[in-house]
């Protein structure tokens, strides 16, 4: 198994915000693909929140969840009993190494995934290997540079600044929206559909939302530990940063915008 470093960990921090995710916000471009009784693996499941909806578009078809955290994947189980989706199962697993046999899915769909990866194309490859012939291999991730906001804050400079430097010092690709088609052609893919779609923040709700996640991302986070142990900036520069997103969240204008690539690649 591949020595992976997640770059964004998994605080409550972290994993709350993951947990308000959903199909419709963060998967439309596959859902008119999705219809009853497809066989689907979600890669990188986390707190199970978008997979529980692909379960329910999918059903009776089997839905599996996949992570490395034992802690996301018991949250991701609980959040699916409480839903009554008896088609949902999450396990442990490794995504360069997949323990399914070829041609065993209908769709294999990776959310925020690619980006904290040493090796995305060889994901991609194993994804098409368990994706049944003419099945899709679906996968978004957003474009951290690509991402602009409104006041231009120095402390949220310095805050893309450090992030950019945690996830490559973890040889992971921040930016990798951009970078979807060229990893899925090196995966062996030919048939490409590419989108992308935004995140917006800025009504005074999603940004009091944003800069809350994030104020106690900076200080809390994996982001904080390895900013420190790397020597990348100090406590003080953390409090700043954090600081600088509270005061983005409470500014009547503010904007920020999160684009995301987006792929569907079918397997021949």
């Amino acid at each position: 198994m591949k020595d992976e470093v997640y770059s964004h960990g998994h605080h409550q921090s972290v994993v709350n915000a993951h947990a308000v995710r959903t199909a419709e916000d963060c998967a439309a471009y596959l859902l008119p693909h999705l219809k009853p009784g497809l066989k689907l693996l979600d890669v990188g499941c986390g707190p199970g929140s978008i997979t529980a909806d692909l379960a329910e578009l999918v059903a009776p078809g089997e839905v599996i969840g996949l992570d490395r955290s034992d802690d996301v994947l018991t949250q991701a189980a609980e959040l699916a009993a409480l839903r009554g989706l008896e088609n949902a199962t999450f396990l442990s697993g490794n995504i360069y190494d997949l323990d399914y046999d070829d041609d065993t899915f209908d769709v294999v769909h990776a959310h925020q995934v690619l980006q904290h990866l040493t090796d995305p194309v060889a994901a991609l490859y194993e994804m098409r290997r368990v994706t049944k012939p003419g099945g899709l291999v679906a996968v978004r991730d957003a474009d951290f540079h690509g991402m602009s906001w409104f006041p231009q804050l120095p402390e949220l400079d310095d805050w893309m600044d450090t992030y950019q430097q945690i996830a490559r010092g973890n040889h992971a690709e921040p930016n990798a929206g951009r970078h979807l088609i060229s990893w899925a052609m090196a995966a062996g893919f030919r048939d490409i559909t590419p989108s992308s779609s935004n995140w917006l923040y800025a009504t005074d709700e999603q940004r009091a939302w944003q800069g809350n996640v994030w104020s106690e991302r900076v200080l809390h986070s994996a982001y904080a530990e390895q900013a420190l142990e790397r020597g990348i900036t100090d406590q003080a520069g953390l409090d700043r940063i954090a600081q600088g997103w509270r005061e983005w969240a409470m500014a009547a204008d503010g904007w920020f915008l999160i684009p995301n690539g987006e792929i569907l690649a079918r397997k021949p």
